[in-house]
């Protein structure tokens, strides 16, 4: 039945082209993993502010830690899928991944928050090739009028993971025993868990076929360039910063929610909001698969820019610190911010050909905006509020309403 809805429609264009269902629902299921390790960061930021009392500033090391190795292994990210293809980078990411989710163990042993960042990018260095090979991957596996919807179907089992993580950071990692003498020990369960978990799906990328797609033999571009050459592309170019932009309104976001809603609205504790941001994520995930859908009536572009205005407009409202109504502005927020990601992803790497895997790879290093964001929001909510801290996301949203409308357009410089 699910491999009818997938390839099947009277009168559309195929969603995934035949023979490459199980190819494209196993790589779907790495969206699942990356969600839950980004949305466990969001714990750890409230984590490491409550056992070392440091500023929401330095607390942003979390996010620059893990984003800051996209920053890193983007391009050699790049290089090892053109050399090797998408199915031996997408095992060396797993590998990676599960390497760092490892390290907790002894990290707890060490007790530093060092070592702890050190775990976190070697684990972002495994997510690079993973999103690297993962992304395009998806939007290739079919027709290609068909490929934002498909990305978006495959990320919206990334929101399933990030439903997850806070509601697990929340139990194990905020519940600390206050007569606890290590308060590092509870992060190591979740992150074995993931990492024995991340090794199965490794096994399992070993002992299955997957086709080696040529994007650019598809469309008769050839398999050859130079990142130079993307400069040819002015979608290309706006897509890079819509998405550097839109990853550190995401990051910026998730980051300070559990901040947020215990400062302006005091009667929930860490622990309780960090259920709240997981609820969150439950409208993010809706959202991603009703776009889906939509997408099937509306051109993403269109849906891009109309999600980007509600969003601008949600802020406002999130940054006057209205209580309940400024929380339901914020998943507001996520619901909309659902399709953004893999929206720009598609509509940037379109009509690429050969430089699809190069294009990938430089838009998954913009993922370092969340790197960035999270420090300057932490700076202001020092000096000012938490609440004007989201005016940065509020920015961030406003250059996507460009891209939406304008910038998507693919012409060649």
């Amino acid at each position: 039945m699910m491999t009818n809805n997938l390839t099947a429609s009277s009168n559309r264009q195929k969603l995934v082209t035949y023979g490459f269902v199980i190819p494209f629902i196993l790589v779907t299921s790495l969206f699942f993993l990356w969600g839950f390790a980004h949305s466990l960061l969001d714990v750890l930021n409230k984590h490491f502010q409550d056992i070392l009392g440091i500023t929401k500033a330095k607390s942003g090391w979390v996010q620059a830690a893990l984003y800051g190795g996209y920053a890193v292994m983007a391009i050699p990210a790049g290089l090892i899928m053109n050399r090797f293809g998408y199915k031996k980078g997408i095992i060396f990411g797993l590998l990676l991944y599960a390497t760092g989710a490892f390290l907790f163990i002894p990290a707890a042993e060490i007790q530093t928050f060092e070592f702890t960042l050190l775990c976190l990018f070697i684990i972002a260095c495994g997510l690079t090739c993973l999103e690297t090979a993962a992304n395009p991957y998806s939007t290739v596996l079919g027709p290609k009028e068909t490929s934002e919807q498909r990305l978006n179907l495959s990320q919206s089992f990334n929101g399933l993971g990030w439903i997850v993580g806070p509601a697990v950071g929340g139990m194990v990692i905020l519940r600390v025993d206050t007569a606890e003498t290590n308060k590092f020990a509870s992060m190591t369960l979740p992150y074995v868990i993931i990492g024995i978990l991340v090794l199965l799906v490794a096994v399992f990328f070993m002992f299955t076929k997957m086709p080696d797609v040529h994007e650019g033999e598809q469309n008769g571009k050839g398999d050859k360039g130079r990142y130079i050459d993307l400069l040819k592309f002015p979608h290309f170019k706006f897509a890079v910063a819509a998405q550097f932009l839109y990853v550190a309104a995401q990051t910026g976001i998730n980051s300070f929610f559990i901040n947020y809603v215990t400062e302006t609205m005091p009667q929930f504790s860490g622990e309780k909001a960090a259920y709240l941001l997981s609820f969150g994520f439950i409208f993010f995930m809706a959202g991603r698969f009703s776009g889906t859908l939509l997408m099937s009536w509306f051109k993403p572009n269109q849906m891009l820019a109309l999600y980007a205005v509600i969003n601008v407009l949600a802020m406002v409202f999130v940054v006057l610190g209205l209580g309940w109504l400024s929380l339901i502005a914020l998943y507001l927020t996520y619901f909309c911010m659902s399709i953004m990601f893999p929206t720009i992803f598609a509509l940037g790497i379109k009509d690429l050909g050969g430089l699809t895997k190069k294009g990938s790879s430089i838009i998954i290093m913009t993922i370092v905006g969340g790197a960035l964001c999270p420090m300057f929001m932490g700076w202001i909510a020092d000096v000012s509020n938490m609440a004007l801290g989201f005016i940065v996301p509020l920015l961030c949203f406003g250059f996507i309403i460009f891209f939406g409308l304008k910038g998507y357009r693919v012409k060649t410089a």
